[in-house]
């Protein structure tokens, strides 16, 4: 058996989450290893597992990668969610870099889905570009319900990638998925990391 990926973080969102979310749509089980001081941090960084000295690190396919980009790369080629050809790559990049702001994000998604008539933003194929953008939708929903209630086919996205069964999994108490920050977090993060 393939050992299950190992992911090297906090026990919060932060840089990881959108790595949780990425495997978990994959239908990949992985372990996690929080961090819980400073000196766990330490530890991993005196024995050579952390190239840049950061994490997220996560251990697959025997090897230790960093940075959460290329971890993000790295996975979404391996279980082929990146867009079939080239432009499809282009559109889902551009997909996941468009403005970040109500009156431009949302809109720009909404005309994307609007203009192909398609069940997923590239190449009507579930894509990583669907998968970061459902996790925004949901971040942003936590911050303000509101702000989605005018884009009936982001919303639509968003209840479809929900329900796929991986994602569904993901989504339930007590799996990795980890809740929104709060102060006390905020202290565990200013401790490990020495802020």
């Amino acid at each position: 058996t393939t050992e299950k990926p190992k992911l090297h973080y906090l026990n919060a969102r932060g840089r990881m989450e959108s790595i949780r979310w990425l495997l978990a749509a994959a239908g990949v089980e992985f372990e996690e290893k929080f961090l819980e001081s400073a000196e766990d941090l330490d530890k991993l960084r005196n024995d050579g597992s952390l190239l840049f000295q950061q994490v997220p690190m996560v251990e697959i396919d025997g090897m230790k990668l960093v940075q959460t980009r290329a971890i993000l790369n790295y996975i979404a080629s391996k279980y082929n969610l990146y867009g079939k050809d080239i432009k499809e790559r282009a559109d889902a990049k551009t997909a996941l870099v468009k403005e970040k702001i109500k009156n431009r994000y949302f809109p720009a998604f909404e005309k994307v889905l609007k203009s192909h008539g398609q069940n997923y933003l590239v190449g009507n194929k579930l894509s990583r570009a669907d998968i970061h953008l459902v996790e925004l939708l949901y971040y942003v929903e936590e911050l303000d319900s509101s702000l989605i209630s005018s884009f009936p086919l982001l919303k639509a996205l968003k209840t479809r990638i929900s329900n796929l069964p991986t994602v569904k999994k993901f989504l339930q108490p007590g799996s990795p998925r980890k809740p929104l920050m709060d102060v006390k977090c905020l202290e565990e993060v200013r401790k490990i990391f020495r802020l």
